[in-house]
């Protein structure tokens, strides 16, 4: 498989209807998306509402089949963003915070979501202000 050129997404796989979850490799770690198709089904136009943006430390299809046993009903593709090895729990878990941040206040992209926003960034962005403005 050729090198990436992403210095934090080493694979990726967009809008991927639900029933092709064994698509992805077990132990894959890194970011996925839920999202819920709309309209019509046609060749030339795809609709989809973002549902729920989650990260996955260990394995992101064991949290997709978990997400389909209990809230399969609320989506139906996924596209998930594998991470290097070199890449920390703790990195993933900012990139999953800043695009949570990004979309809180949605109104449809908060179905699955219990965690709103993401409180570090918050603090980043009051300590900015602090000093920027």
């Amino acid at each position: 498989m050729p090198k990436s050129e992403l210095r934090l997404i080493k694979n990726a796989l967009e809008y991927l209807p639900n029933t092709e979850i064994s698509t992805v490799p077990r132990g894959t770690r890194g970011i996925y998306v839920l999202y819920k198709r709309r309209g019509k089904a046609r060749a030339d136009a795809h609709h989809y509402d973002l549902v729920y943006v989650g990260l996955a430390s260990r394995s992101i299809a064991s949290r997709l089949r978990s997400h389909k046993r209990t809230k399969g009903g609320l989506w139906t593709h996924f596209s998930c963003f594998e991470v290097w090895d070199n890449i920390s729990d703790e990195e993933i878990a900012e990139l999953e915070g800043l695009f949570r941040h990004l979309y809180r206040y949605d109104s449809r992209s908060n179905a699955l979501n219990k965690q709103k926003g993401y409180k570090k960034l918050g603090e980043v962005r009051r300590r900015t202000e602090s000093v920027w403005l």
